[in-house]
């Protein structure tokens, strides 16, 4: 078994933190979780947990893990979102893992509305997150950051739980934090958008989540997940619109 640290970032996660840190214990060697002013409980259930707990202004979720693993010390790294959880399945399969590659994969499960989602684009959602140090780096992404990893990737079998959004109503007030996010990201890329985007783009989305993604499977949380994503490009593409367009003063399409 390889040395591991696991890095976590936080704010405002009180009703997550401890599920979180208890779910990689068995097979961290470190924890290292660095919050960005939490107003709760984060930092005082964390610090029963973890090995180390940081405190640094917010920098993005790209700059922030990277720092967070320039903190750490193991040869591995294993990154976990304070909403997310470690099944026992994933941890048994860790613990017994050969360490042959450079990075893993595995998929991710989402609870959402009471249920299971395991359609709808959610799942199996692959996401690396246990890779070797010296292989492996965040991007800088503000937001939809993601490892890079040079040399071999292999998949593992085992689900990693997300507890992403608590009701319809978090869902909605992360999607405008996220939208934000993104079409600043796209503005500061010199992305472009035009009516067609805020028009037809949603619907195509939509289709393509409930449909083609089968959705609809996943009863009303399928409804409702395809439904907000068809919101979240609209939103993400309209703010576009509104910076470019307050760039000059009006006239954002292009």
């Amino acid at each position: 078994m390889e040395s591991i640290s696991t890095v976590v970032i936080c704010q405002d996660e009180e009703q997550n933190i401890e599920r979180c840190l208890k779910s990689v214990a068995p097979f961290s060697d470190e924890i290292v979780v660095v919050d960005s002013g939490s107003t709760d409980r984060t930092v005082d259930i964390a610090r029963r947990h973890a090995t180390r707990v940081i405190t640094r202004e917010w920098m993005g979720y790209g700059r922030q893990k990277q720092f967070a693993m320039e903190n750490s010390s193991r040869p591995w790294l294993f990154s976990i979102d304070a909403d997310e959880e470690v099944s026992p399945a994933l941890c048994n399969e860790i613990l017994s893992l050969d360490f042959a590659a450079d990075g893993y994969e595995m998929p991710r499960k989402a609870w959402y509305l009471n249920r299971w989602v395991e359609h709808s684009g959610w799942y199996p959602g692959y996401i690396l997150r246990l890779f070797r140090r010296d292989s492996g780096t965040f991007t800088d992404e503000i937001v939809h950051e993601y490892v890079s990893v040079s040399g071999k990737v292999a998949r593992l079998k085992n689900d990693l739980y997300h507890y992403s959004y608590r009701d319809v109503a978090h869902h909605i007030r992360k999607m405008n934090e996220f939208t934000t996010l993104s079409a600043r990201q796209m503005f500061d890329e010199k992305r472009r958008a035009g009516i067609h985007n805020i028009a037809l783009f949603p619907i195509f989305e939509f289709l393509k989540v409930y449909v083609f993604k089968r959705g609809f499977l996943d009863g009303l949380a399928g409804l409702t997940i395809s439904s907000l994503h068809a919101y979240y490009v609209f939103l993400k593409y309209a703010k576009l619109l509104e910076l470019w367009s307050s760039q000059r003063g009006g006239g954002g399409e292009r």
